[in-house]
């Protein structure tokens, strides 16, 4: 039967049998048994489906792969030891040195820094776009070895929207899949595969886990693009691979291939994969992603309407406001809510956004986002310190910028620390 999303959080990906662990168990192993060499044998040529070596698969990992895979509608999910990790492992898995991918300028500070400086030493470009430039000047961006389009539902610190249907076509024109990072949209207030996006990244360090217990990431793939009708660009899935006996991916694998590549070669070769006890740990905050995010939302759009009004506030960019630019945009992808997270400047210098954050009682000073605690950042000087005044500049990070990201305290709280931390400005 269909379920809806509050349900699969809880019950999606372990189904207890007969005298089985109503919860998921820890399978806390790097190898599993076979009887035969044969047994074996099969499972390396990728001929049959099981499990031999934790770096590929565990069945702790699969069942919470599965869960977040069937909450944004995708046929396949592999999970990695961090956001960053998968951010890699979704562009690696289609490009190669000599390869091009065209990603929106304003999104996470070390993501930028990953595309713009780190995949440049593999041989792979990055072009920067202002989502906000009209079609033509992004077009215009696209090369023959452009190989992905990629965003961010909701951007991190700004808290921009992405036009996920614009971009998705505009991806699809010229034969490249879109990948969408939503991370704080999560897919209880946004599936980017209904708006036409190919591939969904997330940090699940953040909402999904919700309590600042594991670090994690995962890659979710719709099956939806079609790579075959695209093969010059992808040859990794569309031409033999030698290191299997010159299977093709998408031959044997149809829908399944770009998942099933990912963990028999990039995993096989660079690791990255979460433990057991952190997939087991991810999925206790799955199963209250769905509540917690009802809360959250409603909590930050209290705040941002306190902080609209404050008079030492100088400027609030949460798209649930009214009075937000990008509010009907919003309204088409988030119509449940937005996240928690809310950026805003205050009135003064740099200096005096570092003092009001020193002032906070339980508000929390953290790297951290995305938490049932309310922490905040100061971006300029943390996430992205490592980007130059120009780069801070294109990525829409102001000097005054903070990062509040709302827990699920009482909101009276909440405000009430604000406002005490305000008042030592």
């Amino acid at each position: 039967m269909k379920k809806n999303l509050e349900t699969i959080c809880v019950h999606g990906g372990w189904k207890a049998k007969k005298g089985e662990p109503q919860q998921l168990p820890i399978y806390q192993s790097t190898t599993f048994r076979y009887e035969t060499s044969d047994q074996m044998a099969r499972l390396f040529d990728l001929k049959d489906s099981g499990y031999f070596y934790t770096r590929l698969a565990n069945p702790t990992n699969d069942a919470v792969a599965q869960k977040i895979a069937a909450l944004e509608g995708g046929v396949g999910c592999v999970l990695t030891s961090s956001g960053q990790a998968a951010n890699f492992y979704a562009i690696f898995n289609l490009c190669e040195a000599g390869g091009h991918i065209i990603t929106s300028n304003n999104i996470y500070g070390g993501t930028f820094n990953l595309f713009g400086v780190t995949l440049k030493k593999l041989g792979i470009d990055c072009t920067f776009v202002d989502p906000e430039w009209d079609d033509a000047k992004i077009e215009a961006c696209f090369r023959d070895n452009t190989r992905a389009f990629f965003g961010e539902t909701i951007s991190n610190p700004g808290g921009k929207i992405f036009d996920i249907q614009r971009f998705a076509d505009m991806a699809h024109r010229h034969g490249v899949p879109l990948i969408v990072d939503n991370t704080f949209a999560t897919p209880i207030n946004c599936r980017p595969f209904e708006w036409g996006a190919d591939i969904v990244t997330h940090s699940t360090t953040k909402y999904m886990d919700g309590h600042a217990t594991q670090v994690g990431g995962a890659v979710v793939d719709s099956g939806n693009f079609d790579w075959d009708a695209n093969k010059d660009r992808f040859p990794g899935l569309t031409t033999p691979d030698e290191s299997y006996h010159g299977l093709t991916y998408t031959q044997s694998f149809g829908k399944m291939a770009y998942t099933t590549k990912l963990i028999v070669q990039l995993m096989r070769d660079l690791g990255s994969i979460p433990s057991p006890h952190n997939s087991f740990l991810l999925n206790l905050g799955l199963e209250t992603l769905a509540l917690r995010m009802r809360q959250h939302c409603a909590n930050a759009q209290k705040v941002a309407e306190w902080l609209e009004k404050n008079e030492k506030v100088g400027w609030v960019n949460y798209a649930g406001l009214p009075s937000n630019p990008q509010y009907q945009l919003a309204k088409k992808y988030l119509p449940n809510g937005i996240c928690g997270v809310i950026a805003f400047g205050l009135k003064g210098s740099r200096e005096e956004a570092i003092r009001f954050m020193d002032n906070l009682d339980f508000i929390s000073i953290v790297t951290h986002v995305a938490d049932a605690r309310t922490c905040v950042l100061h971006p300029a000087s943390h996430t992205h310190r490592q980007l130059t005044d120009q780069q801070l500049r294109e990525a829409g990070i102001s000097p005054d910028l903070v990062r509040l990201s709302v827990g699920i305290e009482n909101v009276d709280d909440i405000i009430a620390d604000l406002q005490q931390a305000m008042a030592k400005m």
